[in-house]
């Protein structure tokens, strides 16, 4: 009896948080690329993987906008 009440609290407590626009460019790109090839390397890895993907995909994209502010391409 209580686990739906707590799931409904979740749900209700979930769908009132406000949305903040992801700050991190790049990085769900690189973890799912990652987690991917994490999970073809083999068993386990497809969680370092993501995080791996994660750093290097917000590494690119930062690298990418440093470069447009300076007017490369």
């Amino acid at each position: 009896m209580l686990r739906p009440i707590a799931f409904a609290a979740a749900a209700l407590s979930l769908s009132l948080a406000p949305a903040a626009p992801a700050a991190a460019k790049g990085c769900i790109k690189g973890a799912l690329v990652g987690g991917v090839a994490g999970h073809y390397v083999g068993k386990g890895h497809a969680l370092a993987g993501a995080a791996v993907g994660c750093i290097a995909g917000r590494h690119m994209a930062k690298k990418h906008a440093q470069a447009r502010a300076a007017g490369h391409r």
